[in-house]
C-alpha cells in the first residue's frame, strides 16, 4: 500500500474512484496507521486509523468522511484512537458497547444471512413491535423482562382471539437470541436477563389438529369438488407428501422430474436447510402428469400472485371445511400425513427422513444411508394406506365420478 505525506493538497488529489475499481490506502508517512481509503466505484474517500491491538487482533477505525472534517482534526482523532488501541482498547467492543436492540438484531440478521425469510420476520416484529429497539440491549435488566412478557401476554389476550401464550414467549425467546449473539462478542455482557424467565414460560400445547382417519373420506371429497384445480391439487399434494406449505407451493417443474419419479425441494427451501429428494407415489405421479398436461409455466401451482404461485389457501380450506366441517391448515395436512405414514409401521428412520426431519445424532443413526431409492417402498405403503382412507377406489362408494386424474365422490 502507498505511502505518502498526507496535506490537504495530496488528498484532494487521489482518485476516487480508483483506475482498477478497487478499494486503494494511502498510508501518512508522519502518523503510523493513519490513512485515506479511496473507494473503487464511488468518489468517497474516508480518513481511517489501523493498528494491532495488544491479543494481535487488528482494527480498523473509520474516523470520518474526507469531506466531513479537516485533515487536522482527522489525524488529531486518529492519534488519540491510534493511543487507545495500543493500550487495549477494542473500539469495536466499544462500539457494541452501546449497540441497541434494534442495532444487534440488524446485526444478527446480517450475520446470519441464511435465515429463511420467515425466521427473519419473526425476530424482526418480536424487535420492532413487542420489545424496546431503541434501548441499549446491554441495559435491559431482568425485571424489565418479568414485566414486558407479562404485558405481551395480557395485551394478546385482550383480543379475544389468543391467549398471547406464544406471542410472549416467542419476544423473549428472541431477545435471549440477541443477547447470546451480543455476549459471544463482548465478554462483559454479563448474564442473559431472559434466565430468569425460563422456568416460568406460558403453556403453550402442542398442536395436535389433524384429518381423522375416519373423516379422510370425506375431507378429499371436499378437496376433489373445489372449483379451482390448481388449489386442489396444491392441498392434495400435501395430503399424500407431508410437504410444508411453502415446501409444496414453491415447486417448480425443475424440480419435478416425472421420469425418475422424484421431487426435489433445494436446501434454501427447506426448514431445515437440507435438500429433500423424495420418490413420488404412484398418486403423486399422475397428480404431475396431469398438472404437466394442463400448462408449463414454472411453476407447478400457478398464481396471480406477485410470486407467482400459490401462497395461501386459507381460502380453499375454508371452502372444504364449509363442505364436509374439517377445519385445517396446511400444517395440520402435514400432521396428518405423517400420523397415516406412522401408522403404516414403516422405520421410523425412513419416516423422518420423507418428512426431512433430523435422523438423530447417535451412533446407528450416523451409519444410516437414507437414498431416495430406499425411501420408494416407504412412501408407496404410506401412499396406498391414505387412499384406502380416503376411499379412493372403493366400488362400494356411491355415486364415483371420474374428474381429469382423481376419484371424485359426488356429494
Amino acid at each position: 500500500m502507498p505511502t505518502l505525506k498526507l496535506t490537504e493538497t495530496t488528498v484532494a488529489r487521489l482518485r476516487a474512484p480508483t483506475d482498477d475499481g478497487k478499494q486503494k490506502l494511502f498510508w501518512d508517512k508522519e502518523l503510523k496507521g493513519f490513512g485515506v481509503l479511496c473507494s473503487g466505484v464511488t468518489n468517497s474517500k474516508t480518513y481511517v486509523a489501523q493498528r494491532a491491538l495488544p491479543n494481535g487482533n487488528t482494527r480498523r477505525v473509520t474516523i470520518a468522511a474526507v469531506n466531513e472534517t479537516t485533515l487536522k482534526e482527522a489525524r488529531d482523532e486518529a492519534a488519540a484512537t491510534l493511543l487507545d488501541m495500543r493500550r487495549g482498547r477494542d473500539p469495536k467492543a466499544q462500539r457494541r458497547h452501546g449497540m441497541t436492540v434494534r442495532q444487534v438484531l440488524d446485526e444478527y440478521l446480517e450475520a446470519n444471512n441464511k435465515l429463511r425469510p420467515k425466521s427473519r420476520d419473526g425476530y424482526r416484529g418480536a424487535v420492532e413491535q413487542w420489545l424496546w429497539p431503541d434501548h441499549p440491549l446491554r441495559e435491559v435488566t431482568s425485571d424489565m423482562v418479568e414485566k414486558r412478557h407479562r404485558e405481551i401476554q395480557k395485551k394478546v389476550a385482550a383480543g379475544g382471539r389468543y391467549s398471547g401464550h406464544a406471542t410472549a414467549n416467542g419476544a423473549m425467546r428472541a431477545l435471549r437470541v440477541l443477547w447470546n449473539f451480543a455476549a459471544e462478542r463482548d465478554a462483559t455482557m454479563g448474564p442473559n436477563p431472559v434466565r430468569r424467565r425460563w422456568r416460568q414460560w406460558f403453556p403453550v400445547p402442542r398442536r395436535e389438529r389433524s384429518v381423522k382417519a375416519d373423516d379422510l373420506h370425506k375431507f378429499y371429497r371436499a378437496v376433489c369438488a373445489l372449483p379451482n384445480p390448481v388449489h386442489r391439487d396444491y392441498l392434495l399434494l400435501l395430503l399424500f407428501t407431508g410437504l410444508r406449505r411453502s415446501e409444496a407451493a414453491t415447486l417448480t417443474w425443475k424440480d419435478v422430474d416425472i421420469a425418475a419419479e422424484t421431487i426435489t425441494i433445494p436446501a434454501a427451501g427447506t426448514k431445515a436447510g437440507r435438500k429433500l429428494t423424495l420418490p413420488m407415489s404412484n398418486f403423486v405421479k399422475e397428480l404431475f402428469v396431469a398438472r404437466k398436461a394442463i400448462g408449463r409455466a414454472q411453476h407447478v401451482f400457478l398464481s396471480n400472485a406477485k410470486s407467482k404461485h400459490i401462497e395461501e389457501p386459507k381460502f380453499a380450506l375454508r371452502l372444504v371445511a364449509a363442505a364436509c366441517g374439517v377445519r385445517v391448515s396446511p400444517h395440520d395436512l402435514r400432521r396428518t400425513f405423517i400420523t397415516v405414514a406412522e401408522s403404516c409401521e414403516i422405520s421410523p428412520m425412513a419416516l423422518k427422513a420423507m418428512v426431512n426431519h433430523s435422523l438423530g445424532g447417535d451412533v446407528t443413526a450416523g451409519y444410516v444411508q437414507m437414498t431416495t431409492e430406499r425411501l420408494r417402498a416407504p412412501v408407496q405403503k404410506v401412499a396406498d394406506e391414505m387412499k384406502r382412507l380416503c376411499r379412493i377406489g372403493d366400488k362400494k362408494e356411491p355415486g364415483v365420478l371420474q374428474v381429469e386424474h382423481h376419484t371424485l365422490y359426488s356429494a
